[in-house]
Parts: C-alpha cells; structure tokens; sequence
C-alpha cells in the first residue's frame, strides 16, 4: 500500500494510474476503522481497478460542543486493517493541507434541504462540513466512483444530492450497514460504550426493527414512532430523533409512500447514535 500525505504525491499517483486507463475506486474515512469500514473497501475493489482511502477526522464536520480532540486515532491498526484488503493507497491528509487558510476562510459547499432536518438539525454546520470535505476530497482523488455506507442515511443522500447538484462525474455507491451480533450497528462511537451501554444500544436496532415492521402494514406513522421511541428510552437511552420519511426526499413519509427509510438517533452513555432500516409497503 502506498501512503502519501501531500496533495502533488497523491496527484501524481492518480495521474499515473489514469494514464495506464486504470478506473479509481475511492473509501474516504475518519480513521478507527472497523469492520464496516473494511466492507466498504471490499466493495470498492468490485467497481474499480485501484482503491484509495483516505482517514481525515474532518474539524470542520465537528460542532462547538462536540470533541474533536478526544475522536478515537488508530493510525497503525487502520493502516494494517487496509493492507489486509489490499487498499492500493491511503491519503493522510492534515487539516493544514485539507484547510490552508484555516476554516474561518475556507469556500464551503451547502447542500439544501436534505442538510437542516434530521442529524442536520441536531448538528448545525454538520453537513456543511461533510459537504465540503468530500467535495475538496473528490477534486484531489478523482475517484470514478465512492462507497458511502448506509448506515448514516442521511449522509449518503448529502453526499448523492451534491454530486447531482454539481455535477460531479463521481459514481456513488451506498453499502449496507454492517451490524455487530446484537444488531448495534458498528461504528466508531460505539469504543464510548461500556458493555453494559453496548447492551442498551442493541435495543435501539430492536426497536427500529419492531417499527419496521409494524409500518410496512399500519400508516399510523406518529402514533408508531412515538411507541418505537418509548421502547428506546424505556432501554436507558434518550431520543434524538425518529422519524419515518420518503426513502428518496426525506420527507415525512405519507400514506401513499411505497419506499421508506426509519430514521433514528439516540444518546447512550456518552455515544450519540445513528441508524435507520429501510421498509416497503404494498400497495393498498
């Protein structure tokens, strides 16, 4: 595995592949890789000839009272965990590379709508950061195509959204959640948990689960994210959010949506999670 941590090696390597008519397959990450994160490589090698990750913990995605400095960093396991499926580069950028002007300065790109509701409303500036970085990341990489995992739904539809909007001769391709025993979806934050919090967080998945099914067949989508909601901070959670919404706009769902998505947060212990699970209904 190659690993650069400056824009011209980096191009320069792109370029050389691009020249032998090699396509880019692109994974970029915050690093503390897990096993969804290897996933998303795995998946990343059956649509291009070369793949290139890259780990930035992103300051601008990171919000006044969220703790930038205490985000788990395990260069070295990551790096091991990437040369296991065969990564062909990783990009360690540093935010004096990523934002040279410092964030107070630096252009941003917004993406409307689908970035104020949800995690967006939750994490003011969140998406704005998500944004900006995949996009900076995207003109340096120049991936044929990027794998986004599904876990955070809502990112994956920021991320479709922008390269729609802009657009970016980027193929976005969306990866299935990769689940831990219980049912807790794997992610970073969960190295906050204590294994008692690990066996509340599951209960969060059983109630999406429970919610699922009950709304591909009953349209009482309130009363039924309300009593879902109930079952999640009755675990020893506390709600953020739930909401079932069109899996497309992200709007509230109505009766007539065929496609949903179950969109949910909650705060365990000192973790803030995410997950959500898709449902489609019959026609009545």
């Amino acid at each position: 595995m190659i690993t650069v941590d400056n824009i011209e090696q980096l191009r320069q390597q792109i370029q050389a592949w691009k020249r032998e008519g090699l396509t880019i397959g692109f994974v970029p990450t915050m690093g503390n890789l897990h096993a969804g994160h290897i996933s998303l490589v795995e998946e990343a090698h059956k649509h291009a000839d070369k793949i290139v990750a890259s780990i930035f913990v992103n300051p601008m995605q990171f919000g006044a009272n969220e703790d930038i400095d205490n985000y788990p960093r395990t260069l070295e396991d990551d790096k091991s965990k990437l040369v296991a499926v065969n990564t062909d580069l990783l990009f360690l950028p540093t935010p004096e590379i990523m934002y040279p002007k410092g964030l107070d300065k630096q252009s941003f790109v917004e993406v409307p709508n689908v970035s104020n509701i949800y995690c967006g409303e939750s994490r003011p500036g969140h998406f704005r950061g998500v944004a900006t970085v995949v996009c900076k990341l995207f003109n340096l990489v120049q991936p044929d195509n990027a794998c986004f995992g599904l876990k955070d739904y809502q990112q994956v539809k920021v991320i479709q959204t922008m390269v729609e909007d802009l657009s970016m001769p980027v193929e976005i391709i969306p990866v299935a959640t990769k689940r831990e025993a219980s049912g807790l979806a794997m992610s970073s934050r969960n190295n906050y948990l204590s294994d008692e919090e690990k066996a509340q967080a599951a209960e969060l998945f059983k109630a999406l689960s429970w919610l699922a099914e009950k709304v591909s067949q009953d349209s009482d989508f309130i009363g039924l994210s309300k009593q879902a909601g109930e079952m999640i901070d009755n675990a020893g959670m506390q709600v953020d959010y739930i909401h079932i919404v069109n899996a497309r706009t992200l709007q509230p769902a109505s009766e007539d949506d065929r496609n949903l998505v179950i969109l949910a947060a909650a705060h365990c212990g000192k973790a803030r999670l995410i997950d959500n699970l898709a449902v489609s209904r019959k026609a009545s």
